[in-house]
């Protein structure tokens, strides 16, 4: 068997952020994409700089609305510290989409041809770790009678292929759509932002493994929620969309 490259250099440190372990709120907040970091061993995967700062690196300003939510509801938040073209969080290591050679307009040199032991190498050092870290929280929360909702955060590019999106805020779900009814209702009550259900993506488009595997598989409550993120470009931006999420989630588990 060959050996597997090694992914994380000691310095490149834990691929998991955890924030407010000890958060009392039923809320579990999830940031996939959080990060445009690369490890060090990785350099640019032969993209230009203008690339490994847009949307296909991450979602920029999904974690700090994430970590506005999170201090507002004292809720625990996790995170992965790399970014989606090592391994994107949101895919299962069946799909394409973990390691992606190419997203949108560019092509990924650093991902062409991949062998097996290169992917399983990097599922093991990312993927695994992080849902791993998520299971811990849920046992533990419920070993103390915590409930647990899985809520992920995440931005979508205002631009996609040349078509302009409309969208503001979009309320994701798969199957158990109990807290996104709610979340739309709440929005429809007080509609600051253009929101839409399952969009710009929906289940079809693969989005809902996060919610599917930590979610559905545990009984749990879910949703996704995707920003526009020219709406979260700036600190005021971001305050003013995690004050109304806040609302829109604790409106909705008092519902």
């Amino acid at each position: 068997m060959l050996a597997r490259p090694k992914i994380l250099s000691e310095a490149d440190g834990n691929c998991v952020g955890v924030e407010r372990v000890g958060g009392q709120s039923p809320v579990l907040l999830v940031c996939e994409h959080a990060s445009n970091a690369l490890p060090a061993r990785f350099g640019d995967l032969g993209l230009p700089s203008e690339a490994l700062s847009s949307h296909i690196a991450w979602d920029p300003g999904a974690l700090a609305v994430a970590r506005v939510i999170s201090q507002a509801l004292d809720a625990t938040l996790v995170y992965q510290r790399f970014s989606r073209l090592i391994y994107d969080c949101n895919r299962p290591p069946s799909s394409p989409g973990a390691m992606p050679e190419t997203s949108e307009i560019y092509a990924i040199p650093g991902n062409k041809d991949l062998t097996a032991e290169e992917r399983l190498a990097r599922t093991d050092a990312l993927y695994v770790p992080f849902h791993d870290a998520i299971r811990e929280l849920i046992r533990d929360r419920r070993a103390r009678g915590q409930d647990s909702i899985i809520v992920t955060m995440h931005s979508f590019t205002p631009v996609y292929h040349g078509r302009q999106r409309a969208v503001e805020l979009g309320i994701l779900h798969d199957e158990d759509s109990r807290l996104a009814d709610r979340m739309l209702d709440a929005a429809a009550e007080a509609p600051l932002y253009r929101t839409e259900r399952n969009q710009p993506y929906g289940p079809e488009d693969g989005v809902t493994h996060t919610l599917i595997l930590q979610g559905l598989s545990n009984g749990l409550r879910n949703v996704m929620i995707e920003v526009r993120n020219d709406l979260i470009a700036d600190d005021g931006g971001q305050r003013v969309m995690a004050d109304y999420l806040t609302g829109l989630l604790q409106h909705s588990l008092e519902a």
